[in-house]
Parts: C-alpha cells; sequence; structure tokens
C-alpha cells in the first residue's frame, strides 16, 4: 500500500470544505483507541476550549491528527513497526493554509509525547496501550540531551499542551460538536 497521500492540495479558499470532506469520508477509520479519527480530534478540541486554550491551538488540536486522515497507510501501521510521521505529513500538508500558530504545535505533538516522558515522573506509566506502541515507532522516550535541546524550539509550549489535550481525546462515550461546527474558526486562522 503506497504510503503518498492521495489527497490533493485545493486553492487556499477551499482548505475549510476540504478538511470537513476528508472528516466526513475517512474520519470513521479507527483511531487505534476505541474511538474514531473524528471523535479523537472533537474531542480533543474540546479538551483545548474547556482549558479555555486560544483559538490558535484550538484549531491545532482539532487538526492535530490530520496526517492520518490524509495518509493511505493501515490504520494499524504502529503494529507493523511502522512509523507514520503523521504529524509531519499534517504539518506539511497544512503549512500552506494555516499560520506557524497553528501548523508547528501539530507538528511538534508526537516530539512532545517523547519529551514529556523524560521530562514528567509517571507519564509514560499513564500512556494507552496504543500510544506505548506508537512512542516506540517514533523513537521512544527522548534523551536528556534530546529534551534540553527540544525546549528551546519555538512553539514547545503549545506542542507539549498539544500533547496534553491528545491525551484527553480518547473516551468512547464523549459526546462531541462536529468538524463543521469548527468551519468559522478554521476560517478565521486560514492564511489570506
Amino acid at each position: 500500500m503506497s504510503q503518498v497521500s492521495t489527497v490533493l492540495t485545493p486553492p487556499r479558499a477551499e482548505i475549510v470544505g476540504e478538511i470537513i470532506r476528508l472528516f466526513r469520508e475517512r474520519g470513521e477509520r479507527m483511531y487505534g483507541e476505541d474511538v474514531t479519527q473524528t471523535q479523537h480530534a472533537l474531542q480533543t478540541a474540546a479538551a483545548a476550549r474547556h482549558d479555555h486554550a486560544p483559538d490558535h491551538l484550538v484549531v491545532a488540536a482539532l487538526l492535530h491528527d490530520v496526517g492520518h486522515v490524509i495518509s493511505e497507510l493501515p490504520e494499524d501501521a504502529a503494529e507493523h513497526d511502522i512509523d507514520d510521521v503523521h504529524e509531519m505529513r499534517g504539518a506539511d500538508w497544512l503549512a500552506s493554509y494555516f499560520p506557524a500558530k497553528v501548523v508547528e504545535p501539530i507538528r511538534l505533538h508526537v516530539a512532545a509525547k517523547r519529551y514529556l516522558c523524560v521530562a514528567e515522573p509517571g507519564y509514560f506509566d499513564n500512556l494507552s496501550q496504543a500510544s506505548r506502541l506508537s512512542l516506540a515507532v517514533q523513537g521512544g522516550p527522548m534523551s536528556v540531551e534530546e529534551a534540553k535541546a527540544f525546549e528551546s524550539y519555538p512553539h514547545f509550549a503549545d506542542g507539549v499542551q498539544l500533547r496534553r489535550y491528545d491525551e484527553q481525546g480518547k473516551n468512547p462515550d464523549a459526546k462531541a460538536d462536529s468538524v463543521e461546527s469548527f468551519r468559522a474558526l478554521m476560517q478565521a486562522w486560514t492564511l489570506a
């Protein structure tokens, strides 16, 4: 199966509609946590809203796993020892449409998981089995040196906060809004 996405690059004015369409058509894929991609995205965005996060971080929370949605890799890639680099794929795809304040936390959210495993005692112990499995193929916990370097990255704090919201988006019984309900917010953060 091809690892390259077949998703096209729409004009800027059409990106929000394209995102909504992609979630509608591909968002029912399971996430590996007993929730679908759409449920996970909506719950992660809801966690950011509940925390009164700035709007750019709510948009990043909603879109943080869009790299999975646009991917042609199977849902269980990590179980086959494949790092799908969804954070890079998603951030690269979104970079033509959204500012760095939205895109870079998305790019950093996997590294933030690796970072938190070193920086925060007990973080690893609280990861779900699926997160532990993906962590192993994503490089495992950072070294102390990698963690110190990561702290100097622009958007580091938002990347770590996004990771915390990500961990809250895994409840199969949670009720959430629709991706469509985020249309205006996404549109407000698209590049002119």
